[in-house]
């Protein structure tokens, strides 16, 4: 059976039929290959929010109160719906997202071992005894923090919702999603199906597809209590000033422009391999897609040379009708921002710097520094900028020139080398041996400075820190005595 029947779309933006679909504008599902519409959705609007916020807080405060285990097992089963519907979401996945299948299977994968990570939460010991000078019982307890909004962009948006919203429902929390338009699919509806057929109760997942003005109701809306967006630093900046207006926590997962370094004993054909890897997967379109490559000059001509061959021999095209290594970008406004970056100077085109439509392709820049466009900025699409080093410091005087602070890898046959050195680049998280794009259920993640504010999300103890709130409680025998 479906997951997905278009003629229920609009059902799915709301969890509570009670009130019925968004009352804004109409928008199309457009596949990025063709340019096709693959349906058409109903928008929410500020007063949909404020709606949506009413019903959750009701239906947040029975959720929190119900046994762990029945949490648990609402998540174990939308874990297993990923799996048993894993065909449709992949096709989703390709059609909306323009991702090639291995990525679109790999967000299925990730978003059941999200669930599975999550179902474990609810059983978790929620607070701790404290020593205390007086004579009574001291602890810490954990609490939902109450309705939690999940603001999603169009990259990546299974995996970039279900890592907030499976372990903000599962500790008690209510949820306000809403996903970028662009994506409202996989990014919204989808998940919304999930747990809809996971047996979550009504009003506790509700899907607001809309524009910024949505996502500022959501951030101002006094019924919400923690934000959670993922997506640019300019879009996060603002986000986190809106939060901080409102006495709101924010965690902010932003951009990157992550570094790999490649020293002057790594094997060239392994390095470039991950090179390309790490900047031309999904297209580039990922938060820690390899936007620098650091060489040792002893490599560096030969590295340039063989990672430009081989991104020449990539296939570029549709990824639901050839069997090809890139997609298309999301669209024209995205193609032409890398294609400006590209074009700005600064570097030696080596390989690519055309388009097709939608489809870019793989490029390398050689001879690039901290000045050229393309190495200072998230280029967010197929682009390897290149830049040379002699020295450990050099590299990281290079690692460190740009202000965001993701993710690094390091190539060297000396692991413990490649160590040594991440200790003095600061970045939230560090692959030795590896590219930069790794994403795992159960490992902490998120970057430093421009990145974002540090590990969010991955893990229990980031998860609980997410998604609940700390009460201290003292219980005495006896009521207290003072002098007056």
């Amino acid at each position: 059976m479906a997951l997905l029947d278009e003629s229920r779309w609009n059902d799915l933006i709301f969890s509570d039929g009670a009130w019925g679909p968004g009352r804004g504008a109409g928008s199309d599902v457009v596949e990025p290959a063709t340019g096709e519409a693959l349906g058409r959705i109903t928008l929410a609007t500020p007063d949909d929010v404020a709606r949506a916020a009413r019903t959750a807080a009701i239906a947040q405060r029975e959720w929190a109160a119900t046994p762990h285990t029945q949490r648990a097992a609402v998540l174990r089963k939308a874990a297993a719906l990923w799996t048993e519907h894993a065909e449709e979401i992949t096709w989703w996945n390709v059609r909306e997202v323009g991702a090639v299948p291995g990525m679109a299977g790999f967000a299925v994968h990730v978003a059941e071992q999200e669930c599975y990570e999550a179902a474990s939460l609810p059983s978790r010991p929620y607070g701790e005894l404290v020593p205390s000078e007086q004579p009574r019982l001291s602890m810490t307890r954990r609490y939902p923090a109450g309705v939690v909004g999940v603001i999603s962009p169009f990259n990546v948006p299974i995996i970039l919702g279900i890592r907030s919203v499976a372990p903000a429902l599962a500790l008690g929390n209510a949820v306000l999603l809403k996903p970028d338009p662009r994506t409202a699919v996989t990014g919204g509806l989808i998940l919304a199906r999930i747990f809809q057929e996971a047996g979550l109760p009504d009003g506790l997942l509700q899907t607001l597809i809309g524009g910024v003005d949505v996502g500022e109701a959501i951030i101002a809306d006094p019924a919400v209590r923690v934000i959670s967006f993922t997506g640019s630093t300019r879009a996060g900046q603002r986000v986190g000033e809106l939060a901080g207006r409102h006495l709101k926590r924010a965690h902010l997962e932003l951009g990157g422009n992550s570094a790999m370094i490649v020293l002057d004993d790594a094997d060239v054909d392994a390095a470039v391999g991950l090179a390309a890897w790490g900047s031309y997967f999904h297209q580039g379109q990922i938060c820690m897609t390899t936007g620098r490559h650091l060489v040792h000059e002893r490599i560096y001509d030969d590295f340039v040379q063989r990672l430009a061959d081989k991104a020449a021999k990539l296939p570029v095209g549709d990824p639901a009708r050839e069997q090809v290594a890139l997609g298309p970008v999301i669209d024209a406004t995205q193609r032409d921002k890398i294609h400006s970056l590209v074009t700005a100077g600064g570097g030696r085109i080596v390989t690519g710097g055309e388009y097709d439509r939608l489809f870019y392709q793989p490029t390398v820049i050689a001879d690039t520094t901290p000045d050229t466009p393309a190495f200072a900025s998230e280029i967010f699409g197929p682009v390897a900028p290149v830049a040379k080093f002699g020295s450990l410091d050099e590299a990281v005087a290079l690692a460190t020139a740009s202000e965001y602070g993701l993710a690094l890898g390091i190539v060297t046959q000396d692991a413990m080398r490649g160590v040594a050195l991440a200790d003095r680049i600061p970045t939230g998280i560090v692959h030795v041996n590896d590219q930069t794009v790794n994403d795992e259920a159960n490992a902490p993640f998120g970057g430093m400075a421009a990145s974002g504010t540090g590990s969010r999300f991955g893990g229990a103890a980031a998860n609980i820190d997410a998604f609940t709130e700390t009460r201290w409680i003292t219980v005495r025998g006896q009521a207290a005595t003072y002098p007056f």
